[in-house]
C-alpha cells in the first residue's frame, strides 16, 4: 500500500518539475534578451531539475539513492545560481545590451552608460 502512495507521489513530482523545466525552455524561447533568459534558465530550470531528482529518492526508497539525489538538489542550488551571476557579469563586462524595454537601477544606468562610452 505505502509503496503505491510513494509511486503516485513521485509521479505527481515528476509532472511537477518537468512543469517547471518547460516553463523555463518557454522562457528561454520567448524573453527577449540574454538576461532574462538566463532567469528562466536558472531559476525555473534548476528548481525543476531539483524537484525530479526528490521525485527519484521518494521513488527509490533506498537511502543511498536518496542520500545522492538530494546531494544533486543542494549542488543545484548552490551552483546554478553562481554560473547565472557570473555569465550575466561577463556579458556587462562584453558591453551586451539589455533589452530596450528593461528599466535600469541607478546603479545598472551607470554601468551601461560607462560600457557605451
Amino acid at each position: 500500500m505505502m509503496e503505491a502512495v510513494f509511486s503516485v507521489v513521485a509521479g505527481l513530482l515528476i509532472v511537477i518539475g518537468a512543469g517547471f523545466a518547460l516553463v523555463g525552455a518557454v522562457g528561454i524561447v520567448r524573453f527577449p534578451d540574454l538576461y532574462t533568459r538566463m532567469h528562466a534558465a536558472s531559476k525555473a530550470g534548476t528548481i525543476g531539475s531539483g524537484i525530479i531528482l526528490i521525485a527519484l529518492a521518494v521513488d527509490a526508497m533506498q537511502f543511498g539513492v536518496a542520500t545522492r539525489a538530494l546531494a544533486g538538489v543542494v549542488f543545484l542550488l548552490l551552483t546554478a545560481p553562481v554560473a547565472a551571476h557570473l555569465l550575466a557579469r561577463a556579458a556587462v563586462s562584453a558591453g551586451l545590451r539589455p533589452w530596450r524595454g528593461t528599466t535600469l537601477d541607478e546603479r545598472t544606468a551607470q554601468q551601461a552608460a560607462r560600457l557605451r562610452d
